[in-house]
């Protein structure tokens, strides 16, 4: 294994055990590029949030994240361009983008949507927080799908579609995070008659909680949609591919439904799943390919139309 391959691969080892799980049963080929991928967006969202490995973010994170992604998009713009970075980071995005003939936009528009968050985009509507999951990972959805041989666009919308419904179950688990980083996600009309605008300091005061949780059940009903969207995609997939999406699927809404079971107090530790939990789940994934066959193709006009 060379060392941009390894070093992508401790990324996701540390980055993302879920990913990391889900990506072990894809074949090696296509492990390799979505582990030097992730790398890349993991990396990204570390220097604009302050983080390493998205944890321990520092205090003043918000000062110079502009200048900070100014930064990514040079390197990356140089790295695309075919320049040899000796870095593993950036000549492992390259080497995925250009063998994969991956458009040059999608790894732009990941860039575009940290821009929101230095921007401290206001979250008003549901259309909004849809937008953002895009650019942030439903681009991801879409590089991912490349990179297993996907090129119909059909195919690729629900690509899209499962990236975010991952977003929109991340915002769910991390509302309180978020607010302690002074960053709102949840969308502004889901308060509209709940007495709250959703503020960082609303969203902080226990005594909301039942109220934060009600909207956060509507987000989650939204990601259940776009969850239930993606498999129509799954099915185009090769069979292991399809494992691993579907393992990932499963870990992902598993964590959705625990914010729901717990109520108001589902945040007072961070939701997670053990590894015994992830892999019985994993296990389960490939019952889902078989059943996935006969899964209806659910219309999904009514659901984000990405940029074209």
């Amino acid at each position: 294994m060379d060392v941009i391959t390894e070093h992508a691969h401790q990324s996701i080892k540390q980055g993302s055990k879920s990913f990391s799980l889900a990506s072990k049963f894809l074949p090696k080929r296509y492990r390799n590029d979505v582990a030097m991928l992730y790398a890349w967006c993991r990396y990204c969202d570390d220097v604009i949030d302050g983080q390493e490995m998205g944890h321990g973010q520092i205090p003043d994170y918000k000062n110079g994240q502009l200048d900070r992604l100014s930064f990514l998009n040079k390197r990356t713009a140089e790295a695309l361009s075919g320049k040899f970075m000796n870095d593993p980071i950036f000549d492992g995005l390259a080497k995925v983008i250009n063998s994969n003939c991956i458009d040059h936009k999608y790894p732009n528009e990941l860039l575009m949507g940290f821009l929101m968050d230095a921007n401290c985009r206001v979250y008003r509507t549901i259309d909004d927080v849809l937008d953002y999951s895009y650019y942030v990972a439903g681009v991801v959805g879409i590089m991912i799908a490349k990179i297993m041989g996907i090129t119909d666009e059909h195919v690729l919308d629900r690509a899209c579609d499962l990236g975010i419904a991952f977003q929109l179950t991340n915002i769910a688990r991390d509302v309180m995070d978020d607010a302690k980083a002074d960053r709102v996600f949840l969308p502004q009309s889901l308060f509209h008659d709940k007495g709250i605008s959703g503020s960082v300091k609303e969203l902080l005061d226990q005594r909301n909680l039942p109220v934060i949780h009600e909207a956060v059940l509507a987000q989650l009903s939204l990601a259940d949609r776009y969850y239930r969207s993606s498999k129509v995609g799954i099915k185009a997939l090769p069979f292991r591919c399809a494992w691993a999406m579907y393992a990932a699927l499963n870990v992902y809404s598993d964590i959705g439904s625990k914010i729901k079971k717990q109520g108001p107090g589902a945040w007072s530790n961070r939701v997670s799943s053990s590894l015994l939990r992830k892999l019985y789940l994993s296990f389960l994934a490939l019952f889902s390919i078989f059943l996935n066959k006969s899964v209806a193709d659910i219309p999904r006009e009514s659901l984000y139309q990405r940029p074209k």
